[in-house]
């Protein structure tokens, strides 16, 4: 059976073809630039194998039904494509930013889940109406076939009251459904299922902390194997501290400044998820970039790297203290898996907590799965890659099969 995963934002779509139950990747591509003035297709068939094959197309994409119509003649071409037609496609994934309340799993969609959907555009305003063109687009083109939603809040809808509920009035819980969702749920669980795999135990046995380094950062605390605290709040802005977001501020900060510099909401908003985190401290979010100034002596940069290693391991620290007994921390994402400093950095000084990392371990870059803390260890360390598209692969397969 072969899947195509859909990941729909606002000007663009990510995509994946993947064989089941080989899990094999047969091609993946991103469109983007819909509706501006020039669009580019970037499509690469059977990814990491002899028949690579590399497509790049660039012409005016006036909107996701027209996105959607090139990457199906990219896929279904006769010479550079991975399927005879597109009645070779089983099932459609979708990722779904925000679920609310509503979705606890993963859900075949009807006209009664895009109607939810639609009620919780407001939980998600910039994601959730993205996410649905790509729906509405993909049941026009493939009528007959599946179409599975995953969302990124489902994972964390397992958490208890008490993390999950902010001390505000309660009626903002009961009337707008104000609290903790947490977001990047589909890596998360991606990533503990293939640690308990490494620790050759159940996953509702596990007590893993979970994080996710990218851009966007966030932290888990899983117990036997459920979500029951994560760092990202009603909005992918509390928390860490990401590549162009704040993660937590004083929420007072928004009146102070309101009255002290005049501006507007909506300034604020775009300040803290647009301009601060890194970029914020030291004028770039690019970790890379910020390495190589650091080591160039730049302070600013220095403090940022220090800034955002901190609050990780303050929040390990928590989330160590909430769990009790932790089986494994594991690092995942762009920054996770690929930045030995601030892997080391976020752990520093949890050795009395029995988190032991072996900078040999660390300092590989390996691009696999692997365990990188040493062998007196009692919290065992990993860094797993993520692959949020074989979750939502291996979640149409589930799904479909019951």
């Amino acid at each position: 059976m072969k899947y195509l995963i859909i990941n729909s934002g606002s000007s663009s779509i990510k995509y994946q073809v993947i064989e089941i139950p080989t899990e094999t990747v047969l091609a993946t591509g991103l469109v983007e630039r819909i509706g501006e003035g020039s669009g580019r297709l970037k499509n690469i068939a059977f990814p990491g194998s002899d028949r690579e094959l590399t497509t790049v197309i660039e012409q005016p994409i006036a909107d996701h039904s027209q996105g959607m119509m090139l990457v199906i003649a990219v896929l279904t071409d006769q010479e550079k494509g991975v399927i005879a037609d597109t009645a070779e496609i089983s099932a459609v994934g979708h990722r779904v930013v925000h679920g609310g309340e509503d979705f606890r799993r993963s859900t075949l969609i009807t006209p009664e889940v895009i109607s939810v959907l639609e009620q919780n555009i407001p939980l998600a305003p910039l994601h959730n109406p993205a996410n649905l063109d790509g729906i509405r687009v993909a049941r026009e083109m493939f009528p007959a076939v599946p179409q599975v939603a995953v969302f990124d809040t489902a994972f964390h809808q397992t958490m208890p009251r008490r993390a999950y509920l902010y001390a505000v009035p309660y009626r903002l819980y009961e009337q707008y459904r104000v609290r903790r969702y947490g977001f990047h749920g589909t890596s998360h669980r991606f990533v503990a299922g293939e640690c308990a795999r490494l620790l050759e135990k159940p996953l509702d046995a596990c007590n893993l902390i979970t994080v996710h380094l990218g851009n966007g950062c966030s932290m888990t605390a899983i117990e036997n194997g459920r979500s029951i605290d994560t760092s990202l709040g009603m909005t992918p802005l509390e928390g860490l501290v990401m590549g162009t977001r704040s993660g937590d501020v004083d929420p007072a900060l928004h009146l102070f400044l309101k009255q002290n510099i005049g501006l507007e909401l909506e300034e604020i908003d775009t300040l803290l998820n647009k301009e601060s985190g890194l970029k914020g401290l030291c004028g770039m979010n690019d970790m890379r970039d910020i390495h190589s100034a650091a080591a160039a002596g730049d302070e600013r940069a220095a403090l940022a790297l220090e800034v955002q290693t901190y609050r990780n391991r303050k929040y390990i620290g928590a989330y160590m203290a909430v769990l009790g007994r932790v089986d494994a921390i594991v690092f995942t994402a762009g920054i996770g898996e690929n930045d030995p400093v601030t892997r080391a950095e976020s752990l520093k000084g949890l050795d009395v907590f029995g988190v032991r990392l072996d900078p040999e371990k660390n300092n590989e870059h390996a691009g696999q799965a692997r365990c990188i803390s040493r062998a007196e260890s009692t919290v065992r360390i990993f860094v797993i890659p993520t692959n949020e598209e074989l979750a939502i692969a291996r979640e149409i397969a589930d799904l479909t099969s019951e």
